[in-house]
């Protein structure tokens, strides 16, 4: 199915697995881009060379010239040195969690490197367009991690209808269904994060996985009581814990926290209030919200690497609530592509004037 997308990036399916933090490595992301979709890093929970040490890995997992992306901290102190690495190793794409500046963008493509930063609102769409990004991803309210009040089904065709480049739609998605409804918006593709988190392999320890799998839409929430800003994950007794702790508990808490991430991720103090800085400028935060900011990376940790349920949190989209299974990524995405094709077929009848692989390329 080729798409505005697919022939930007050169992959073969309109399907992206997103870039989480201690999810998305390299057997991960290896196992996508084989699938025929865009795999992406999450290198924020990296040091650089860490992150050159996967983007190696997954380069030799893969057959010569297979696309795949890092996603990057665009607030991040060392974020140009990252850029730099990611145009050293030839990565493709290079993915954002917040809006790049115009300089990074200018420099990445450059490099030839694709530009793909992730928004939650029009507005944003339209600045990183107008820098020059080569597509976005936009992210709804029912999307995992931080995220937005606003349903992907609501903001989705306001960015369609606001930029002229490629635009993938995420918050969501988990079938070929959804591609289509995607598709039918104006979307050139769909990003997953959730539903390739939980595939076979996705490195989630077996344990957290059944949390998920057991979890209903209910039973998936969003909170600030982690870093100050909306989360979405799911709703577990220690998320409990956490809204009921009192504001000095919690700042004590982030403390720990925060030496813990700088140790683990090299970072000098000097570097952490830097990147703080940063984050508190970019998004208006109090210094008690920066502070509790250093909760996210360890509380992901304990239970996306670790294990510990009852120490960690779990983002996730809501549509964890619909997810039963722990199918391969090579599974996944074929099923997706079926069905999607399928509902097509189904919609266009027998006397449709396209079939699937002839539509008008969206986006």
């Amino acid at each position: 199915m080729e798409t505005a997308f697919t022939k930007l990036v050169g992959v073969e399916h309109p399907l992206v697995q997103t870039g989480m933090g201690w999810v998305a490595g390299p057997r991960l992301v290896s196992a996508a881009a084989r699938a025929g979709a865009l795999g992406i890093l999450a290198s924020a929970t990296m040091t650089t060379d860490q992150l050159r040490a996967a983007v190696r890995k997954v380069r030799s997992r893969v057959p010569e010239g297979t696309p795949f992306g890092v996603n990057l901290r665009a607030d991040a102190g060392d974020a140009p040195e990252r850029v730099r690495l990611i145009i050293e190793e030839g990565v493709k794409v290079a993915s954002f969690a917040l809006a790049p500046s115009r300089e990074l963008i200018a420099r990445l493509k450059d490099a030839g490197v694709v530009v793909i930063p992730s928004i939650g609102a029009r507005r944003h769409a339209e600045k990183v367009a107008a820098w020059g990004a080569d597509a976005v991803i936009v992210q709804g309210g029912e999307g995992g991690g931080h995220t937005g009040d606003v349903a992907t089904t609501v903001l989705l065709p306001q960015v369609v209808d606001a930029v002229d480049i490629p635009v993938v739609a995420a918050g969501g998605f988990a079938d070929g269904r959804g591609l289509v409804a995607a598709l039918a918006y104006g979307a050139a593709g769909i990003a997953m994060g959730t539903r390739f988190l939980l595939t076979s392999d996705s490195t989630v320890p077996d344990a957290v996985k059944a949390e998920y799998l057991r979890a209903t839409v209910r039973d998936v929430t969003v909170t600030t009581a982690v870093d100050g800003l909306p989360h979405r994950m799911l709703r577990t007794e220690l998320v409990d814990s956490l809204e009921r702790a009192g504001r000095a508990r919690a700042l004590a808490r982030a403390v720990r926290h925060a030496a813990g991430f700088r140790k683990l991720s090299g970072l000098g103090w000097p570097q952490m209030v830097r990147d703080g800085l940063a984050m508190k400028h970019g998004k208006d935060l109090s210094w008690s919200q920066v502070l509790l900011a250093a909760n996210t990376p360890m509380l992901l940790k304990a239970s996306m690497v670790e294990g510990r349920t009852d120490l960690g949190v779990m983002a996730s989209g809501q549509v964890a609530g619909v997810i039963d299974d722990l199918p391969s990524c090579a599974e996944l995405v074929s099923r997706v592509m079926a069905e999607a094709h399928s509902v097509l077929d189904r919609l266009h009848g027998p006397h449709g004037a396209h079939s699937p692989d002839t539509l008008p390329p969206p986006g």
